[in-house]
C-alpha cells in the first residue's frame, strides 16, 4: 500500500513536467527558427551561434544564456528594448518595435536558454 501512495504523490509531481514537455519543445523549436529567420529575429546576423551559418560578429557569441541572463525577464526585456538599458546599440528592439510579439519573444528566450 505504502509503494501506490508513492507512486501516486511522484505521478502528481511529475506530470505536469511531462505535460509541458511539449509545449516546451515546440517552443524552443519556434525560437530557434525566428532567431535564425532572416525577417524577423535574425540573431544570427550578428551573432554567432553553435549550430547557425554565417554567423555575424557585431555582438557577442550566443552561449551560456541561462548563466549569463539567470532571470529570464532581464533576457526578455533585453530583447524587447535593448535600447532601454544602452542607447548606443545596434541591437533592434524587436518588441517595442513590434518586429516580435510577446509570445514569439518567450519563444525566442525559449530557446537561448538551451544554448
Amino acid at each position: 500500500m505504502t509503494h501506490l501512495i508513492t507512486l501516486a504523490v511522484t505521478t502528481a509531481l511529475l506530470l505536469p513536467a511531462i505535460v509541458n514537455g511539449a509545449p516546451r519543445a515546440e517552443s524552443i523549436a519556434k525560437g530557434k527558427q525566428l532567431s535564425f529567420d532572416g525577417s524577423k529575429g535574425n540573431c544570427l546576423a550578428c551573432h554567432l551561434i553553435a549550430d547557425g551559418e554565417m554567423a555575424g560578429n557585431l555582438g557577442p557569441p550566443l552561449i551560456q544564456m541561462k548563466q549569463r541572463y539567470p532571470k529570464r525577464s532581464v533576457l526578455k526585456a533585453k530583447l524587447t528594448d535593448a535600447t532601454a538599458s544602452n542607447p548606443q546599440t545596434l541591437m533592434p528592439p524587436f518588441g517595442k518595435h513590434g518586429i516580435l510579439s510577446n509570445e514569439e519573444l518567450e519563444q525566442v528566450v525559449d530557446y537561448l536558454y538551451t544554448l
